[in-house]
């Protein structure tokens, strides 16, 4: 009996040793089929985009992992969860994700153009690429496709193409997305294919949504600054301005809270509001900040004091103030019409102080004090 359990122990051993050792060949095999699929598609092996520019495939969810020495574009690079500042493992996949996003940008770009290195992409190459920003659901891969349809939408023959190829929604769609960095990149593409009258027709309906996207980002961010570039080109021409009636007080808000590249920004979304008459009352009636006078002090930047007046000085000459005097009771306190009406006070204030950084503020603000008194009581000038 003794002999035959020893035999029983040794062929059981040796079972489980087989077992055991068929199970790690698996696994290799398993981990060395995945990385070999993965460094296919980081070469562009992969069906997901055929050379037609078709859609069809599975989706864009995963890059290789190997390590990369490289150090182009780190700048901007989506890190996992795990990846924790100052620890050994965290730092490793840093380093991974660096290496991701650096293999994204180059196999978006081989992908799209794999025998040029010209940035002008075909349309068929643009067809590839919007494919990419559809269905890819890494944030480091949006941001180089989104960055190529950028770059190409600043030419003016791409622009037509881009829409043609239905790329307005596409990356119109993306500004749902919480990454900022993605974000910020889909408002500038959005931005260069605005410059397009038929490109603005259809993009009209993504304005108050990016809108609300502006006024509610984080102050004097890359997002708020993005969007109110794509605004302020919506707004060249007054054929869509009537959209943003309801949110000029939070420009106004915008901009004496911001620094001053967002009050230069919000300065060019206003003037271009100020130029049309039919904005006048909305503009008169908006919301301004009590600290509005405020900026007319000697240490505010004279380009933002100037700008500002040549779009009071737009809504004075628009604003009929005789003619419309029955209608004043219709504004409130806090409103822009009210702030004018009081505009001497905060004038006599700039004139008084002796040592404002530039003459040329001084005299521009006093000039336009006796023009604004003149409109708003012609008879007391008789």
């Amino acid at each position: 009996m003794g002999y035959a359990r020893k035999v029983g122990w040794v062929t059981a051993g040796l079972v489980i040793g087989a077992g055991a050792c068929y199970c790690i060949y698996c696994i290799y095999r398993l981990a060395r089929g995945r990385k070999q699929n993965k460094e296919k598609m980081a070469e562009g092996g992969s069906a997901d985009v055929d050379d037609a520019g078709d859609c069809s495939g599975t989706r864009y969810n995963d890059w290789s992992d190997d390590d990369d020495d490289s150090n182009e574009s780190k700048s901007i690079v989506w890190y996992p969860p795990w990846a924790r500042i100052g620890t050994e493992a965290g730092t490793r996949a840093r380093a991974r994700a660096r290496a991701r996003a650096t293999r994204a940008r180059r196999a978006v770009q081989k992908r799209a153009s794999p025998n040029s290195d010209d940035t002008v992409l075909s349309p068929q190459e643009l067809q590839k690429v919007l494919c990419l920003v559809e269905m890819s659901e890494k944030p480091y891969i949006l941001e180089a496709a989104l960055i190529a349809l950028g770059n190409n939408a600043a030419y003016a023959f791409n622009r037509d193409i881009i829409r043609d190829l239905g790329g307005l929604p596409i990356v119109a769609k993306i500004l749902n997305t919480r990454d900022p960095i993605v974000k910020e990149k889909a408002l500038i593409v959005l931005n260069n294919l605005s410059v397009n009258a038929e490109n603005q027709r259809r993009l009209k309906v993504y304005m108050n949504q990016v809108c609300d996207d502006t006024v509610t980002s984080r102050l004097n961010s890359s997002v708020q600054l993005a969007g109110l570039r794509l605004l302020t080109n919506m707004t060249v021409t007054n054929e869509y301005q009537h959209i943003l009636a309801d949110s000029i007080s939070d420009f106004f808000r915008l901009f004496s809270a911001g620094n001053e590249e967002t009050k230069l920004q919000v300065l060019k979304l206003l003037l271009n509001l100020a130029e049309n008459p039919a904005m006048t009352r909305e503009l008169l009636r908006a919301q301004v900040p009590a600290s509005l006078g405020s900026l007319f002090s000697k240490k505010e930047n004279k380009e933002v004091i100037l700008k500002l007046l040549i779009i009071f000085e737009n809504i004075n000459d628009n604003f009929k103030w005789e003619e419309n005097e029955p209608a004043q009771n219709h504004f409130s306190e806090n409103s822009l019409f009210f702030f004018l009406k009081e505009f001497q006070v905060c004038a006599d204030k700039v004139l008084e102080i002796e040592s404002h950084q530039d003459f040329l503020v001084k005299v521009k603000v006093g000039k336009f004090a006796a023009k604004l008194t003149e409109h708003m009581f012609p008879k007391s000038q008789e």
